[in-house]
């Protein structure tokens, strides 16, 4: 609930404030173009039954309203409030009537009467309002957009001989686009022009057989040409676009935007309807020329926006005479005129033209096929997408402003102009909050005439704005409006209620100046200024007779001094509370003066540095930071910022500080490792110790055990190190209730396993051994297999080579026999 009564009292506090710009007031206009205040223009003076003079100009909303009302009478305030009246506030046309209803054209039966009754799309069509200054009126606005509604379609083609098939596509297609416009309204006419650029170097050649036959079957080059005006006749647009002839150009971008702001500008030429919606589709498969790119030609006029056709309306005369249009041309005049454009190119130049459409008003942008097949489906496509959307827009200046809500089609009201999605017969509300912000210094701007329209659409709403910049008694001739009046000693006007001086005087009545014995012909009005440059009175009082007379206040609210230039309700706030309250400080003079214990320009800074210590080390932000009302404000380095509430967290510096401060001792007391480890007196009271890595001294810290750790609460940081024997060890830090640190420590450290190299090198080893000596057995067994093999198919071949002795007449033993015949044998 605290914010709450903070918001409470940020509200009480800026109605006080208003209500003291009320009483600061010293005339009737200036009271009136304050918000919610009101004059009293009583003719005697001002005063309450004791005599008390009373403020003339009071907020609406004070606590004295009443009374005063009552003190001033009901006859003399000036209290002008908003007035708004409906002048023009004809019902929307219904669905079903047609616009314009009454005839058909001829060639192709496409209706196109300008007779019947107007279309209404739009409600209210003209208001007449008058507005304080910050005081903000809403008013509905209606619309809905009618069926057959009168559209204007004007087709601009690119003859360069490249869009020579597409202009055939288009002479087939022209009665398809004709039927299928007239689907969508009765109520159509179709008109057709052609460009191709500047008939001058670089742009088109100047040699005298290329400028009457740039190309082969071309045409001579031309800017613009009109050759068919808005018809209901499709068969017209279709020969029209027949016999067209194509030309040709040097460079690759084309004339177009010469093209585009004749077809806009010249309205009686084109025949362009003032009740319609005006489709202009530019076709083209090149780039375009814009303003500054006639230099080249020798060409430094800029293009004027204006009509330049010949007597015959046909042929754009000032081609060679003035500059190509720039985007902020072309998207002023189609705004002004209420075009809807449609850039209809090839994919190449997609991109380029979509841009474009960005930058002009009421545009879209679609993609034609390579010989434009398919310009039928986009043009329908695309004036289904201008329809489906209205946006609604203003020519309103500073300093009024108009922001717009809507429901749309449904939902919850948001701040926006635009509703998408719609079809011919949705009606869709907007709520318009006009805005005075101040009055103009002419006084003829104090009466505006400003329109709102839905983009594309001639048709409007129209407001008669009267700023309520002044009361009628300021007006010479109203009977309030007294010129060298008694009640100001001949020397000033008297309107409604006090006095005007003239030059060279002063006082309520003007009773102080140069005639009075008082000023003795030197009457200045130094005595009540501080310094020269200063107010008279610093702007809360009256001078009189050299004397500052101090503005009367409301109950508690002083102002004093000899150039009443102390208040006790001026000095600094704090969360809408003067010196942040009465406990933290008083207004003396326009500066706090802060009771002890609290600083600052309005008291609401403790001077105590408390919170801003760190518990752990007894620094003040930890020595990252500077403490400012007593909150620590951290230092930014070129590691990093620090952070938290003492300043304590570095994400970026790298290793936390804090954990540095603990790792020693958790590493003697928990593991019995670390520096500490060799010293056991130091480790035993290493929690009482000054830190040796970082240099901070900490308070005692309880070190809990435990099985895991993780962060479990806010404000707990975990710290992990790698020890001598690259064992990883984590712990947690925080702070309990008595902002003592708490550190958890992981019980166990992780340790990566221990490896046997002996173990590993003879493995290897053996492994190499037990590998060779399986690939030398392995070898050994195919080899004797091998072996076998080729012995068995020997012995085969051996077995099969053997011959029959007995068969073969020829054989011969491989012995011979001889007998000795004197041999008798035996003996």
């Amino acid at each position: 609930m605290r914010w709450v009564s903070v918001l409470a009292v940020v509200v009480l506090g800026t109605l006080t404030l208003a209500s003291q710009d009320c009483k600061n007031k010293v005339s009737c206009s200036g009271c009136i173009q304050t918000p919610n205040c009101m004059w009293c223009g009583k003719a005697t003076n001002f005063t309450d039954d004791n005599g008390k003079w009373l403020s003339r100009c009071i907020k609406r909303t004070d606590e004295i309203a009443s009374k005063w009302r009552v003190s001033c009478g009901t006859d003399s305030i000036y209290e002008p409030g908003n007035y708004f009246e409906n002048v023009n506030n004809v019902q929307l046309t219904q669905a079903g009537v047609l616009a314009g209803s009454g005839g058909s054209g001829s060639g192709s039966g496409i209706s196109g009467s300008e007779s019947g009754e107007a279309v209404v799309q739009i409600k209210p069509q003209r208001v007449s309002m008058r507005l304080r200054v910050q005081e903000a009126y809403s008013m509905q606005v209606t619309f809905r957009q009618a069926e057959d509604y009168p559209v204007d379609l004007y087709y601009l083609m690119d003859l360069s001989k490249s869009m020579e098939d597409d202009k055939e596509s288009l002479s087939k297609l022209g009665a398809q686009l004709a039927e299928e416009m007239q689907k969508i309204t009765q109520n159509f006419k179709l008109g057709f022009g052609s460009f191709v650029d500047k008939v001058v170097m670089p742009y088109v050649s100047t040699v005298p057989e290329k400028l009457r036959a740039p190309c082969k079957d071309c045409a001579s080059p031309y800017g613009f040409r009109n050759a068919l005006p808005l018809t209901t006749n499709a068969a017209a647009f279709t020969k029209e676009v027949q016999d067209a002839p194509v030309s040709g150009n040097l460079d690759a971008p084309e004339g177009g935007f010469d093209a585009i702001m004749q077809a806009i500008v010249c309205q009686e030429h084109i025949n362009w309807r003032q009740e319609a919606r005006r489709l202009l589709v530019f076709s083209t498969d090149a780039g375009f020329h814009y303003a500054g790119d006639g230099k080249l030609g020798g060409i430094v006029k800029p293009n004027d926006g204006e009509c330049h056709m010949d007597i015959n309306g046909e042929y754009y005369t000032h081609s060679k005479l003035q500059d190509y249009p720039s985007v902020s041309q072309i998207n002023q005049v189609a705004k002004h005129h209420k075009i809807n454009l449609i850039f209809a190119v090839t994919e190449q130049k997609s991109s380029v033209y979509s841009r474009l459409a960005k930058m002009v008003e009421g545009s879209s942008q679609g993609e034609l096929t390579a010989n434009s097949s398919n310009v039928v489906e986009l043009v329908k496509r695309e004036y289904n997408k201008i329809t489906s959307k209205v946006e609604l827009k203003d020519n309103a200046t500073a300093p009024v402003f108009i922001r717009y809500f809507s429901r749309c089609k449904g939902g919850q009201e948001k701040e926006t102009s635009v509703c998408q999605g719609l079809r011919v017969g949705d009606q869709v509300e907007f709520r318009a909050e006009i805005t005075v912000e101040k009055c103009p210094e002419k006084r003829e701007d104090w009466r505006q005439v400003i329109g709102i329209y839905p983009v594309g659409l001639r048709e409007n709403l129209t407001i008669d704005l009267e700023m309520l910049c002044d009361c009628q008694c300021e007006r010479p001739g109203n009977e309030g409006y007294k010129p060298a009046a008694e009640e100001c000693g001949n020397h000033g006007i008297y309107q409604c209620g006090v006095c005007k001086c003239d030059p060279g005087f002063m006082g309520r009545n003007c009773e102080c100046g140069t005639n009075t014995p008082w000023g003795e012909g030197n009457f200045d009005d130094s005595g009540c200024r501080e310094t020269n440059t200063s107010a008279i009175c610093s702007g809360h009082g009256t001078c009189t007779c050299g004397e500052c007379k101090c503005n009367e206040r409301e109950a508690g609210e002083i102002i004093d001094g000899k150039y009443c230039e102390c208040t006790n309700f001026l000095c600094s706030r704090f969360n809408g509370l003067l010196c942040s309250g009465p406990e933290h400080g008083e207004c003396d003079c326009n500066e706090c003066k802060c009771k002890p214990g609290w600083k600052g320009e309005a008291c609401n800074c403790e001077e105590s540095i408390d919170n801003c210590i760190n518990p752990a080390s007894g620094e003040v932000c930890s020595g990252h930071g500077e403490c400012e009302c007593n909150q620590c404000k951290c230092n930014e380095t070129e590691d990093g910022r620090y952070s938290g509430k003492w300043c304590e967290d570095c994400p970026l510096c790298g290793t936390d500080l804090k954990c540095l401060d603990f790792k020693e001792c958790v590493q003697c007391r928990v593991y019995e490792t670390g520096p500490l480890s060799e010293e056991p007196d130091l480790c035993t009271r290493c929690s009482l110790l000054y830190s040796s890595v970082t240099g901070h001294v900490f308070a005692n810290y309880t070190i809990n055990v435990t099985d895991w750790v993780e962060v479990e609460e806010e404000g707990e940081k975990l710290c992990t190190f790698f020890d001598e024997n690259d064992c990883r060890f984590k712990f947690v830090y925080g702070y309990d209730e008595h902002k003592e640190p708490v550190v958890r420590v992981q019980q166990t450290l992780e340790c990566p396993p221990k490896l046997d190299i002996l173990g590993i090198v003879l493995g290897v080893i053996g492994a190499i051994v037990a590998v060779g000596l399986a690939l030398l057995f392995m070898w050994k067994v195919l080899t004797t297999i091998h072996d076998r093999r080729e012995f068995a198919r020997f012995e085969k071949e051996r077995m099969m080579a053997r011959w029959d002795t007995g068969e073969n007449p020829i054989y011969k033993q491989a012995t011979s026999t001889f007998k000795n015949p004197m041999y008798g044998g035996g003996k």
